[in-house]
């Protein structure tokens, strides 16, 4: 795959030359002394790289990026003015242009606004590989009017992944979390071909001990996806969490500080009570498949791990995966936030920045943004 994507290495000298980088610095916000300031800035050091040889070779620099859902039109709270003024600070030579997401030709995917987007740049390059199982217009259209290339980032992401796919070290284990068990099924069906183990937590687990006749009580569920769920545990590659800690439904979570004290359910929770966590059985159950692999794959939480009262099941994964001699790869989203809230960062092999662009690259090998750099007519 990597193979194909065209590599900006060949444009040689770029003195006098305008790029056009799109990147995903869609990144978290907050306000600090009654401005918005970004809080994260993780999208964006990873994006330095490039910038500075790009710079080196002569070339004029312009970024691109979405920020937020502002549906196509301009609202003041989804301004890149933040992620613009932390940019100046760590490369003020590279200019970003507005939230891409401000004109509705861009998730339309209108040509008009493609062209509009590339009009006085003689190359583009796609580094935003969290980006590009979009069909989205800055994504789409430049490959089609510019010379265009794959990002080192991006080449990096595919190729990882790729390895993972085609020729992972095993034992290969993969760990999928999150609260939906529909966002996660396509995955966890070609992770348990890939695979020799697929460890599920999160609310998409309570699903699949459903189909072992245990009770959950009010955590969430999908019926419609019982069938399938079961059908995943016959094969016998598929390792649920054996106890659950939570609280009685309609009491709050998510936030940290919370003052109920969760409840170990151990493997039944009854009517009126929810899991948000996995439990002390799961944890060293989960621990010691991670402690034998040789490759390790982890997209999505244990629990509600925002809350500190359910936080352990992530963090106890989060060090085992760091702490195990296994290739490592955070595909991105949540479980990115996990190893940087823990200070793990360093300690794992490689932290995609995919997010949903990871799991779909995982589950059919290809992205409409790559595709479209393989097939660039320039």
């Amino acid at each position: 795959m990597t193979d194909l994507l065209p590599s900006y290495e060949r444009w040689g000298s770029l003195v006098g030359k305008r790029v056009l980088v799109r990147v995903d610095f869609n990144t978290p916000v907050d306000e600090v002394d009654g401005q918005l300031e970004v809080t994260d800035d993780f999208r964006i050091r990873a994006t330095l790289p490039l910038f500075e040889d790009l710079l080196n070779r002569g070339a004029t620099v312009v970024a691109c990026t979405h920020f937020g859902r502002p549906k196509g039109e301009v609202v003041e709270k989804y301004s890149v003015a933040p992620v613009r003024r932390r940019l100046k600070e760590l490369c003020p030579q590279v200019e970003l242009l507005e939230n891409l997401r401000f004109n509705p030709g861009e998730e339309k995917n209108d040509r008009a606004f493609g062209e509009q987007l590339v009009a006085g740049f003689d190359y583009y390059i796609n580094e935003a590989f969290s980006a590009s199982h979009r069909e989205h217009a800055s994504i789409m259209w430049p490959p089609v009017f510019l010379p265009s290339a794959a990002g080192p980032n991006l080449q990096k992401e595919v190729t990882t992944l790729s390895g993972l796919l085609q020729n992972p070290a095993r034992p290969f284990v993969a760990i999928v979390g999150g609260a939906k068990v529909a966002d996660k099924l396509g995955i966890v069906k070609v992770l348990c071909e890939k695979a020799d183990t697929v460890i599920v937590g999160g609310g998409m687990a309570f699903t699949f001990q459903s189909t072992q006749g245990r009770t959950i009580g009010g955590s969430l569920f999908d019926e419609s996806f019982v069938d399938e769920c079961a059908a995943l545990m016959d094969g016998g590659k598929v390792l649920i969490p054996q106890d659950s800690i939570g609280l009685a439904v309609g009491l709050p979570f998510g936030s940290k500080g919370g003052s109920d004290t969760p409840i170990d359910f151990g493997s039944n929770i009854p009517d009126g009570f929810q899991g948000l966590d996995i439990g002390p059985k799961s944890i060293t159950d989960f621990e010691k498949a991670i402690t034998s692999a040789a490759t390790v794959l982890w997209n999505g939480p244990m629990g509600v791990f925002e809350d500190e009262r359910f936080s352990e099941g992530t963090e106890a994964i989060a060090r085992c995966v760091a702490k195990s001699s296994a290739i490592s790869v955070i595909g991105g989203g949540d479980s990115v936030s996990a190893i940087q809230m823990f200070g793990l960062e360093d300690q794992v092999s490689f932290v995609s920045t995919g997010g949903g662009a990871s799991l779909e690259f995982v589950e059919l090998g290809d992205l409409p943004g790559l595709k479209a750099l393989r097939e660039s007519s320039k």
